[in-house]
């Protein structure tokens, strides 16, 4: 079987070891529930827009076609200061190439709302309530282009900002969130992978 994660330093897992990142553990925890094995592709870098991530996937000419794939983009977009509207038809552009590479079902694609990056150490000499507030503004562009797809959207932001008071959520970067974190962000995503590909 194979996973398809399209994204940024979230999904590449910026600062954590490669077994942290939380495609990899989210494949890992699938095999531990008797999925079959999964071979996880990973199209992702720090820093990435949508725009740049849509220009990865163009170059890349990926013809498969995969068995789940999840994207999670957008963060960038927000901290370089970008159009929310331009976000708007970018994501869904990139929504419906995710969808495509699922073989055209969108019950098999997932989508990650974005975390928080305002609670972290990095954000110190910003203003964290403004962050928060454009996240969410972002976040609810996610959560209405999902909804309309009938993608299934994993809202991991709420706790994204547990690691305002608890440190061991980030990496030593301090910014980024911990392979602990990323476990809790399988948590909330298993239930579901899990039903999407028992369903094959």
């Amino acid at each position: 079987m194979r996973y398809l994660a399209l994204g940024d330093s979230y999904t590449i897992g910026e600062s954590v070891a490669e077994a942290q990142r939380w495609p990899v553990q989210l494949a890992q925890r699938l095999m531990a529930a008797g999925i079959p094995a999964l071979d996880v592709t990973i199209l992702a870098q720090t820093g990435w827009t949508t725009a740049e991530l849509q220009d990865a996937i163009d170059k890349a000419d990926i013809k498969e076609q995969f068995d789940l794939v999840s994207l999670l983009i957008g963060v960038n977009n927000q901290y370089r200061g970008l159009d929310l509207d331009e976000y708007r038809q970018e994501f869904t552009e990139l929504l419906a190439q995710a969808v495509a590479y699922a073989g055209d079902r969108p019950d098999r694609v997932l989508v990650l709302s974005i975390p928080d990056w305002g609670v972290t150490p990095f954000a110190g000499d910003r203003d964290r309530s403004e962050i928060s507030a454009e996240i969410d503004a972002f976040n609810s562009i996610i959560k209405e282009q999902t909804r309309q797809l009938s993608v299934c959207c994993i809202d991991v932001t709420p706790g994204s900002r547990l690691a305002e008071t608890d440190p061991s959520l980030l990496a030593e970067d301090g910014l980024h969130p911990s392979g602990k974190m990323y476990a809790e962000w399988v948590n909330l995503i298993l239930p579901a992978a899990s039903l999407m590909l028992a369903e094959r």
